[in-house]
């Protein structure tokens, strides 16, 4: 029996690197899915690679194509969703970009963008579905933060102030919503084999695994497992809190 079975998630960045695994094994676990991302291909290449992972003939998969950073767009979808599904036991916050500049060369574009993809859109979908979670008296919220929130990277200064934003949200909301039964946490990857990981040089890579213990990138489903966890039962007095899945890269 799955971990997760008879849940119904909704993760957003869904449609590739940590958010697609994550979504894959939810459905392995038992979950129905829905995703959110922005490229309709990939959501529909998603969906039928779910069908792959299915548990049983009643687990639901859906999608929707959505920029998470827009309210407007948000709404209406967690709105049909919330109608279709009767409801959403967990909520992962997956989506992320980077627009990677030293800070004086920094625009206010490459500033807005990340900052609304990948901050406010945790706060769109969380206010979304709060009311819903607070009057089922259950539910939990996990935001995919990052080990650059936490330590700051240069060339990165707006990735860094929206991965710590995440994390001063999550401990305020959960403080809220304890008392509501809803748990609130944060995982804070380090480097993983994804699609921003792939676009980097050898040199790179060999800088960053001398920060890494460990000595190698992480694999995505050593972060859905950690996901698992904490949408899980297992993981019910757990709340306001990161669980850094880095290697030991800042341990």
């Amino acid at each position: 029996m799955g971990l997760l079975k008879g849940k119904r998630a909704l993760i957003t960045g869904g449609t590739s690197g940590l958010g697609k695994q994550i979504a894959l094994t939810f459905a392995e676990e038992g979950a129905d899915v829905a995703i959110l991302g922005t490229n309709l291909e990939r959501a529909k290449q998603v969906v039928e690679t779910l069908e792959e992972f299915r548990t049983s003939p009643e687990q639901r998969f859906w999608f929707d194509t959505v920029n998470v950073g827009k309210k407007e767009e948000v709404n209406p979808s967690v709105e049909h969703l919330l109608k279709e599904w009767e409801g959403v036991d967990i909520l992962v916050n997956c989506a992320g970009i980077t627009r990677d500049k030293l800070f004086m060369k920094m625009s206010e574009d490459d500033w807005d963008q990340v900052i609304e993809t990948n901050l406010k859109s945790v706060y769109n979908l969380s206010h979304a579905l709060v009311r819903p979670m607070m009057k089922a008296r259950q539910g939990k919220i996990i935001n995919i933060t990052s080990v650059i929130g936490l330590t700051g990277n240069p060339g990165q200064v707006n990735y860094s102030a929206s991965k710590l934003g995440i994390v001063g949200l999550t401990r305020s909301l959960a403080k809220e919503l304890g008392p509501r039964n809803v748990n609130v946490n944060c995982i804070a990857p380090g480097f993983f084999e994804t699609p921003m990981t792939d676009a980097l040089t050898d040199e790179q890579k060999e800088a960053i695994l001398k920060k890494v213990p460990m000595g190698r990138l992480g694999n995505p489903k050593e972060i859905a497992h950690a996901a698992v966890f904490l949408a899980s039962d297992r993981s019910n007095y757990i709340t306001g809190q990161v669980l850094t899945v880095d290697g030991g890269m800042i341990a």
